[in-house]
């Protein structure tokens, strides 16, 4: 039997670069092509493995003099809803999640640039032009989902769907034990909701609802202000050399 190339994946180190996280350090990074018929179970093994997904690429940190990066998920069964979780649920009880395709929109795009105007005006992805958003959006060999947030309206009953403007967008893939949120962003100028808390726990009950054990955050940057936000939602798991463990262990 011939074998497709893709289904052999081949990995790739990247040149040094400094650190978006952590000042004074370089990062480098191992990757590989998420394309082909073995796509979907690649990124399953690849997450499970500490990998991130952008476009139909899969990386993980590679870096020489620093582990500081660590892979979480979060365990759906046990989570712990906090006081401060559940204020934060309650305040979002007018917003529904609506899955898509991953189809962009200037809609997206619009409120994409102004999340990044506001909350990462200096980082990588600051000078994405419609273009690149799209392909962020639709390059995609594996399962993935849009959920488009809109707060409540007269007929989401009848279609499920919100009303009103675009409050945020999650870009997340479903995995065959869970659910990775490989990017998203909301308005930047509603700060009472507390947007960016509302989606990981939308995921977390969605995840419940699949069935699927976990919900996969990507990196925690120990030492990294931009990152301490995830280490609130507990109980997690940390990617060690011996595998998954409970980060308490």
């Amino acid at each position: 039997m011939t074998r497709h190339p893709t289904d052999t994946p081949q990995f790739y180190l990247t040149a040094p670069s400094p650190c978006p996280y952590l000042p004074d350090q370089q990062e480098r990074k191992v990757f590989t092509h998420l394309v082909g018929s073995r796509a979907k179970p690649l990124n399953d093994v690849l997450t499970q493995g500490g990998f991130r997904r952008s476009q139909n690429i899969a990386y993980r940190p590679a870096c020489e003099n620093c582990q500081a990066c660590i892979s979480i998920r979060i365990r759906v069964d046990d989570f712990d809803w906090t006081r401060s979780f559940r204020r934060v649920w309650k305040r979002n009880a007018d917003v529904v999640g609506t899955e898509l395709d991953p189809t962009p929109s200037s809609e997206q795009y619009s409120l994409f640039r102004r999340y990044l105007d506001a909350r990462h005006a200096h980082g990588g992805m600051s000078d994405m032009s419609v273009l690149d958003y799209a392909m962020m959006i639709e390059d995609t060999h594996v399962e993935t989902k849009l959920i488009e947030y809109r707060r409540r309206g007269p007929d989401t009953f009848l279609t499920g769907r919100g009303d009103g403007p675009l409050l945020a967008v999650a870009l997340t893939d479903v995995l065959g034990d869970g659910l990775s949120m490989v990017y998203s962003f909301f308005d930047p100028e509603v700060t009472e909701r507390s947007l960016g808390s509302h989606l990981i726990l939308d995921h977390i009950e969605r995840a419940r609802a699949l069935g699927l054990p976990y919900v996969y955050l990507g990196y925690w940057v120990n030492g990294s202000p931009k990152m301490d936000y995830k280490a609130r939602f507990q109980p997690q798991d940390h990617l060690g050399p011996d595998g998954w463990a409970p980060a308490d262990d």
